[in-house]
């Protein structure tokens, strides 16, 4: 009996996934504490649960992916001292995060100095632009579609509509910047006539001066570029001020968070998303469906969704892990090799999107990727 036991344990383990070989670690840094702890923490969770998947299934080789965890705190100090940890300390072999634009840009340099591959969680563009202005990106990459993407596919929208004369609500930190750089660049293409543009600070707590302004040069349409509390002030802002015309949010909005912070004044609001906000909609021939609908029974099998709801940011640390980990699996962790097989991503279905990265654009992400949501009863649902 004893040596049946023993025979059926010795099958048990050696049917089951061995690593006990060296990991790989990843150095995984977004805002756990600070303004962007809502995005940043529920980031983390899913790099977490990711990891755990591909250790699950056989790691990169045999070898298990290990993640060390930094906090930014929203701070792009804080941000570039735990890159310098991650690198010459931690000796990662790739980076997943940061949260933040601005935290991204400050750690940029560091991640092209350092030959380490980061792929970062952020919104704006700058982090993969380069030339004098932005710096070398060859070893940045991001998987949040860049947000000329965004802006493209909000302009699509409103010339569809007729929209074409709007006014900016921007915020001042480098994401609002960013967006407000795409939309003064692309607004011509589309046919949008920027009739007003007024900043204000994502700390900010009433923008009825701001509102005010807009409201006196009769726009078709009112766009906010920026993320968190501050776009759902604008919102009850704009209900208050009794202000008439569609208002259109970013990317980065698309949030059940939105919706409880503006109440029903966010009932209508439309916005540029990933098609995870709308999976149930999307047709079954959408080859992102089937991979949306696994990322979400996994994310509810955890109890994540009981504390932070699927919102468009949650597949970010997913598709950045999924393509480095896919990249590892073919040529190992040397730097140099690494980075140009993560280059080489073509037709990776992720959840924000299908991937297929270049060197001259390390996101890989087209307009044809997002959709356009709104608020009715309460829920987000493709616009109509």
């Amino acid at each position: 009996m004893k040596r049946m036991l023993a025979i059926l344990a010795a099958l048990v383990l050696a049917a089951a996934p061995t690593l006990a070989a060296e990991p790989i670690k990843l150095g995984a840094f977004f805002d756990l504490s600070g303004r962007a702890a809502f995005i940043g923490t529920p980031t983390k969770l899913v790099a977490e649960m990711v990891v755990d998947k591909i250790n699950a299934e056989g790691g990169i080789n045999g070898r298990p992916l290990a993640l060390e965890i930094g906090d930014t705190e929203a701070n792009p100090a804080k941000a570039a001292s735990i890159a310098k940890k991650f690198i010459y300390k931690d000796k990662v072999a790739a980076i997943i995060g940061p949260t933040l634009t601005d935290t991204g840009m400050n750690v940029k340099k560091i991640a092209h100095e350092g030959k380490t591959p980061i792929f970062m969680t952020v919104g704006g563009d700058p982090v993969i632009m380069g030339g004098e202005k932005f710096g070398p990106f060859d070893w940045v990459f991001k998987s949040p579609q860049r947000s000329s993407t965004a802006v493209e596919r909000l302009f699509i929208y409103l010339k569809e509509k007729g929209l074409t004369k709007v006014a900016l609500l921007i915020a001042d930190d480098g994401f609002g910047k960013d967006g407000q750089r795409w939309m003064q660049k692309l607004a011509s293409q589309y046919g949008i006539e920027i009739l007003l543009e007024e900043s204000f600070g994502t700390r900010d707590t009433d923008m009825t001066a701001q509102l005010t302004k807009a409201k006196n040069v009769n726009p078709q349409a009112l766009i906010a570029w920026t993320i968190g509390p501050a776009g759902s002030i604008v919102a009850k802002n704009k209900a208050q001020l009794g202000i008439d015309v569609p208002l259109f949010q970013c990317h980065g909005l698309p949030d059940p968070k939105y919706i409880e912070l503006a109440g029903k004044a966010a009932e209508g609001d439309r916005m540029p998303a990933t098609k995870l906000m709308v999976a149930d909609q999307l047709a079954d021939s959408d080859p992102q469906k089937p991979v949306i609908q696994e990322f979400i029974r996994l994310y509810k099998a955890k109890g994540y969704d009981k504390q932070f709801p699927i919102n468009t940011h949650s597949g970010y640390a997913w598709d950045a892990i999924m393509i480095v980990a896919g990249a590892m699996k073919k040529v190992g962790t040397d730097p140099e090799a690494l980075r140009a097989e993560i280059e080489k991503t073509k037709g990776y279905v992720g959840i924000s999107g299908i991937y297929n990265i270049t060197a001259e654009d390390h996101n890989g992400l087209g307009v044809d990727s997002m959709v356009i949501v709104q608020v009715k009863d309460g829920k987000f649902v493709m616009a109509e």
